[in-house]
């Protein structure tokens, strides 16, 4: 390695679980954050962790201050993992940071809005800087680039043509949500997901996706993902891409249709912002706050991927599993920053999963982590 690693947010609740998994890893991470004290606590938390000839280092950077976080990156071969969230108030400064330096970067986001920008218009940017961002590269969204990638490969195999891709994310034994991802979801309130449709992006609710597995239905409703974006560059005749999350069970459809009537009550004049405030009140002002090694063992990430052709007849399915959402997380940030700043990304600009590393060395390094093909 010749950069260096970044943990922006390591004293926060992911950022804290994957710091970790670098030290393990033998990383040496810089941990950076806002509070010099929490810092210092958790470098010498973390240093009998990893080699002893590699202890971590932090240094202070605070998203407020955008020259702070600027200051994380010495060299393009840097990579900055950022867990600073909601993304859309607080990830701007380590996305422009990353760019400007044509660094290597790697966020923990699942906010649609703050992805689709870094897609349509960071990742232009980033191509001219030789930046190499890595947007979403968590248990949301990896498992379901993962899922898909191997379902249009099965059917291409079969001398099918995939037309649409329909992806699913649940959590088996329950999801307890972190500080940090209740504070994401309110902030998603007014922002409608969206999908890709006849080969555009086109913001809308969409319809609940169901899967059937083990007996049962799975209801997934729609958000806006990466894949949106990923799976067209792996196969050019993917025109529509759906992504669902069913984290509510049998409440999917109940859900789906709440989140409507609650987003379209943010968009009117008066009563917006008492809706937006209320959820805010509603998720916490806590932070670093989530489900403890216990809890995590409880659950696990199940995530499934089908193709359609044209006339909708099912062409191919792929269910992967893994770890829990948060664990999984940690481990794949970890990972990415590992595969940049060792020099194993394919070019520059906004990537995701498959197209920066290629699908076999995905598949080796998420079965590594436990994230495995099972159907």
């Amino acid at each position: 390695m010749t950069g260096r690693v970044i943990c922006f947010g390591a004293t926060g609740y992911t950022g804290r679980l994957t710091a970790e998994v670098m030290v393990r890893a033998g990383m040496a991470p810089v941990l950076a954050g806002r509070s010099p004290e929490a810092l210092a606590s958790l470098t010498g938390d973390l240093a009998g962790l990893g080699p002893v000839d590699r202890p971590p280092t932090w240094q202070v950077a605070d998203a407020s201050d955008a020259a702070t976080v600027r200051d994380l990156l010495a060299s393009p071969d840097d990579v900055l993992v950022t867990t600073v969230g909601p993304f859309a108030r607080l990830g701007r400064p380590a996305v422009d940071a990353a760019v400007a330096a044509g660094a290597g970067y790697v966020d923990s986001t699942g906010e649609p809005t703050f992805l689709r920008t870094v897609f349509e218009d960071d990742g232009l940017l980033a191509e001219k800087t030789g930046a190499r961002l890595l947007p979403a590269f968590g248990y949301d969204y990896v498992p379901g680039n993962l899922a898909a990638a191997l379902a249009i490969q099965d059917a291409r195999d079969a001398g099918r043509t995939p037309t649409v891709v329909e992806i699913g994310y649940f959590v088996r034994g329950g999801m307890s949500m972190s500080s940090g991802t209740r504070a994401s979801i309110s902030g998603m309130v007014d922002a409608p997901p969206f999908a890709l449709r006849n080969g555009v992006i086109t913001q809308t609710r969409g319809e609940v996706v169901t899967f059937d597995r083990d007996g049962r239905q799975w209801q997934a409703m729609p958000v806006g993902g990466s894949e949106n974006f990923t799976l067209p560059r792996l196969d050019e005749g993917v025109r529509d891409v759906h992504v669902g999350i069913g984290w509510a069970g049998k409440w999917t459809k109940a859900a789906h249709g709440a989140g409507a009537a609650v987003s379209a009550a943010a968009g009117v004049p008066g009563v917006g912002r008492l809706v937006r405030s209320g959820i805010e009140r509603a998720a916490g002002e806590e932070t670093g706050i989530g489900p403890d090694a216990v809890q995590r063992r409880g659950s696990s990430t199940l995530v499934m991927a089908r193709t359609r052709d044209g006339v909708g007849r099912e062409l191919s399915r792929v269910v992967v599993t893994g770890p829990s959402p948060y664990d999984l997380t940690a481990e794949l940030l970890a990972w990415g920053a590992a595969m940049l700043v060792t020099g194993h990304a394919v070019g520059a600009g906004a990537l995701g999963p498959v197209d920066a590393f290629g699908l076999d060395a995905l598949v080796d390094g998420c079965s590594r982590m436990g994230l495995i093909r099972v159907e």
